[in-house]
């Protein structure tokens, strides 16, 4: 690191005005130099401020109202369209109220025609229609709810609100009636959004992420006052933006789940972040500075580090805008938000702490150890001696590393896509054995009926438009059933319930969609009007072709912008090119894993997996969004200290030796620290937010451990010095933001070589 420095008289706080280049016009590490020993001599000042944002936010989030349950709207596709015609046409059928569909079945041997039959069904449906806020209940025999082998009927309970405001009493209403009806042999089931929930998303994920997050902290310091600040700082920071996400989450629609994954990145990159400067203001106490001096240095380059992954982290998830579907948009954002607080708490709060800590951030052996002798005991043997193996052997490394990755991402080639529904619940919820039970009963399409709405407004007959569709769409031979038309008020516009033949996610059920939907042409031609379709089906179908369509641009945008930031950290073109490949390599792989256990149940039973199934649609692509970010962080961290070190005089090899050194346990504790978090929501109920935790999870164990800690060094050996290579004119016109502190280190008055130096070619494993 160069000559100790003295900072009894804090000389280089006034006198650190380095000379710029027209290119040199924004020196990261110099800025946030100062800043770090700013925030560490007003340390009250700035914990006081944080202390204070954390209170009113929490305010602000308690005195807010609810926050939304989760919809989908894609804007642009057939579906959204034809909801939006629904809305404006229909407008009594298109209020927002609760439902549920209770299914009963008759004994073994009876049917629900029978005397005692038809009893139970009007005692059930007279004591639906008794509970709070209930709207109407149809009867099976008048709404022809009842199963052509007369065993099964249901019935179709619609309340005056939606889910979210329905009352303890209007649900336990629901579920009384229900037990009430299982008597006799009787079998009652219920579905739809009104059924409570059986376990809600709760703390149990966190506590689980911070807890083993404390332990590893614990173990990689040896100190509680060192492993205290990161998840002191990381708490505060997700509380600030989780208390954000609530108070804004009634006017900006963000709903639970929108949180729940902002917390669940913003916990993990904030514990990160925190432990780069509290481990790099370890190691210059250990060399000697005095404490306010090693914060400032600490901010001014693990800090830099951090703003640039966090940089690379918030350009993956607001890139998620490009899909342009608004729940996606919505989550990208508010992780992004909940990221940017954690690299502002890094970089303020953190060196406040360090400030109230002092010298008690080591460890009480450190303490107590002269200076040189503690700076020689600081550094991590296992990393050195691996950084030395792959330098060896790089090639042995490199194959072992990819091909064992392109194994494990086979299985991503038959990953399909869909969106959750209620047969994909648990086997044992009353909502999975409802469906099941229609779908015995009234054929596997019943779950999924689509809606063909018929704009009629610009045709002569509009009942000849509607008769015409229906002929149509029978006539294709696909569907069980294809009911008549229901005119709004005007009679100018149609619905029409197709039930398919086949299951919701089958793949002739997509193909009647597209077989509907190719009819559309002709219809107009032959009647003037429109006709569009949509239901869960085809919102589904819809919903993964935006994804596919969106998914190269994204990867573009966000690839392109990340090798560009990448390229102005490392000033290079190959380590960037690197990074990218490497993450395309790790996601692809955790793709697979998630193929394996979510949708062939690999596993599933160890993992808590209640249904195997095709994977959620959007679940890939805001995968790919967060991984790419966390796998940025990882490359940011790791190869900046080889870049320090090779700007600084070392040989390409003695930097990435170096790198590992000095680097390599802090990133190996970072990478298991996300991981816990991540793996702690594999235990929520919700879906989406289990297979998210567990993709997250893999992916930052192959990324860090396998990309990072094998490939990134194995491909650096081999490429040595040219690794560090940068064409002169790219050189002189991209702009010197000094990440790895060179000309901080000069003003500093520590022994650097120039930023350049020459050298001559290496080979791998000198």
């Amino acid at each position: 690191m160069g000559t100790p420095v003295s900072t009894s008289a804090s000389p280089h706080e006034p006198g650190l005005r380095p000379a710029r280049n027209p290119t040199d016009w924004y020196q990261v590490a110099t800025f946030l130099y100062r800043l770090g020993r700013r925030a560490f001599r007003r340390r009250g000042l700035v914990a006081l401020l944080w202390v204070a944002i954390l209170v009113g936010a929490g305010v602000a989030s308690a005195s807010a109202p609810a926050p939304p349950e989760d919809s989908f709207s894609m804007p642009g596709t057939e579906s959204q369209k034809a909801f939006d015609l629904l809305d404006e046409q229909f407008p009594a059928a298109s209020a927002e109220g609760a439902t549920a569909r209770v299914v009963i079945r008759a004994p073994e041997g009876a049917k629900i025609s029978d005397p005692a039959g038809k009893a139970q069904v009007e005692e059930l449906v007279t004591a639906l229609g008794a509970g709070p806020q209930v709207a109407s209940v149809d009867d099976p025999f008048k709404a022809d709810a009842v199963s052509e082998d007369g065993t099964t009927a249901y019935a179709s309970v619609t309340y005056k609100v939606n889910a979210m405001e329905l009352t303890d009493q209007a649900r336990d209403s629901l579920t009384a009636a229900t037990d009430d009806a299982r008597t006799d042999g009787f079998t009652v089931e219920t579905g739809g959004d009104a059924v409570v929930a059986e376990q809600e998303m709760g703390g149990t994920a966190e506590l689980i992420g911070i807890g083993i997050a404390a332990v590893v902290l614990l173990l990689t310091f040896g100190s509680l006052v060192a492993a205290g600040m990161p998840l002191l700082s990381a708490i505060i920071g997700v509380g600030i933006g989780i208390s954000a996400i609530g108070a804004l989450g009634s006017a900006l629609e963000l709903s639970a789940t929108t949180s729940t994954l902002a917390m669940m990145i913003g916990l993990a990159v904030a514990i990160d972040y925190a432990l780069f400067i509290v481990s790099r203001y370890r190691a210059e106490i250990t060399e000697g500075r005095a404490p306010e001096e090693a914060a400032g240095r600490a901010v001014g380059t693990a800090g830099s580090a951090v703003v640039f992954a966090g940089l690379t982290v918030v350009v993956a998830l607001s890139g998620l805008a490009i899909v342009n579907i608004p729940i996606l948009t919505k989550m990208g954002l508010a992780a992004a938000g909940t990221v940017g607080i954690a690299v502002l708490i890094a970089l303020t709060l953190t060196p406040a702490l360090l400030g109230f800590a002092g010298k008690k951030a080591l460890s009480r052996k450190d303490r107590k150890a002269p200076a040189g002798q503690r700076a020689a005991a600081a550094k991590p043997k296992l990393g050195t001696r691996w950084a030395r193996f792959v330098l060896r052997r790089p090639v042995t490394v490199l194959l072992t590393a990819v091909l064992g990755l392109g194994v494990i991402a086979v299985p991503a080639a038959g990953m399909e896509l869909g969106l959750p529904d209620e047969g994909s619940s648990a086997p044992d919820t009353t909502q999975r054995k409802a469906y099941d039970m229609l779908s015995d009963s009234f054929g596997a399409g019943f779950n999924g009926p689509l809606m063909v709405t018929v704009d009629a407004r610009d045709a002569e007959a509009p009942e000849a438009a509607a008769d015409l569709v229906r002929e149509r769409i029978t006539g294709l031979g696909a569907a069980e059933a294809v009911t008549s038309a229901s005119f709004n008020e005007a009679g100018d516009t149609a619905v029409l319930t197709v039930v398919p033949k086949t299951g919701p996610s089958d793949t002739a059920t997509e193909s009647l969609v597209h077989d509907i939907r190719s009819l559309s042409g002709d219809i107009r031609g032959d009647t003037g009007a429109t006709m569009l379709v949509t239901g869960a089906t085809a919102m589904t179908i819809d919903f993964s072709q935006t994804l596919d369509d969106a998914l190269v641009p994204y990867l573009a945008l966000v690839v392109g912008l990340a090798f560009l930031l990448l390229m102005l950290v490392f000033r290079s073109v190959l380590v960037p090119l690197k990074a990218a490949l490497g993450f395309l390599l790790s996601v692809a792989a955790a793709l697979g894993a998630v193929v394996a256990v979510f949708q062939w149940g690999w596993l599933a039973d160890v993992l808590g997996v209640d249904q195997p199934g095709p994977i959620m649609s959007m679940m890939p692509i805001f995968m790919i969004g967060v991984v790419f970010g966390l796998a940025m962080d990882y490359e940011v961290f790791l190869v900046t200290r080889m870049r320090e070190a090779y700007v600084h005089g070392s040989s390409a090899a003695e930097a990435v030796t170096t790198g590992f050194t000095h680097g390599g346990r802090v990133v190996a504790a970072a990478a298991i620290i996300m991981m816990s978090v991540f793996s702690g929501f594999i235990l929520e109920n919700d879906a989406m937010i289990k297979m998210m935790g567990f993709g997250l999870a893999i992916a930052v164990f192959f990324d860090a451990f396998v990309v990072r800690m094998a490939i990134v060094p194995a491909v650096l050996a081999l490429l040595g010095t040219k690794a560090w290579w940068l064409p002169k004119w790219l050189d002189r016109l991209l702009p010197n933001v000094d990440v790895e502190g060179a000309k901080l280190h000069k003003e500093l008055g520590d022994t650097a070589a120039p930023a350049e130096p020459a050298r001559e070619p290496e080979t791998a494993g000198v």
